[in-house]
């Protein structure tokens, strides 16, 4: 029995979802998302909220029926409010800077490392070592960030590199003569 999956998804003012068998769409101020889901789940729009209910009784239609409702709700969430992620650049000469489509990012490398910002993602760097990430695609948005994390994870000695706003890196003590 999925805890997650018996709650109804409630729909926000502004926002229009539309059931086509295994096809949920929504639309709202931020853009319009559609998902595909399985057919061991069928999903049911009354008044303004989404149902979700398993089809059969197999242990897979179980799983997706929790994993249904949460896609739903990151699509409605994502239309309505959207998704963002705040990155932190941490070292001596590392900075970033949004130049029209493209994220310049100076790393400590010999050639700085141009990401191209993609299609229905916003990204706003407020000063030079933050980079805000955000969008409508839950997904995609934490996609970009995981991403720009790669190009230079932060390290355990002294912390330099790109890291989640919120993450805590574990330091290690250096070496000892």
């Amino acid at each position: 029995m999925s805890r997650i999956g018996q709650s109804p998804v409630s729909i926000p003012d502004g926002v229009t979802v539309s059931i086509d068998g295994i096809i949920v769409s929504a639309k709202g101020k931020l853009g319009e998302l559609s998902v595909q889901l399985t057919k061991d789940v069928s999903v049911t729009q009354a008044d303004s909220q989404i149902v979700i209910n398993p089809t059969n009784e197999t242990k897979f239609a179980q799983q997706m029926w929790g994993t249904a409702r949460a896609v739903i709700n990151n699509l409605v969430l994502g239309v309505s409010e959207g998704f963002s992620k705040k990155l932190e650049i941490n070292g001596t000469g590392y900075r970033a800077a949004v130049q029209g489509k493209n994220l310049q990012l100076q790393l400590g490398f010999s050639h700085d490392v141009v990401f191209e910002i993609p299609e229905g993602i916003n990204i706003v760097c407020p000063d030079q070592t933050h980079i805000d990430i955000s969008g409508a695609d839950k997904q995609k948005v934490g996609q970009v960030a995981a991403v720009i994390r790669s190009y230079r994870p932060p390290e355990p000695y002294k912390g330099k590199g790109v890291r989640y706003v919120d993450e805590h890196i574990l330091r290690k003590e250096g070496k000892k003569k």
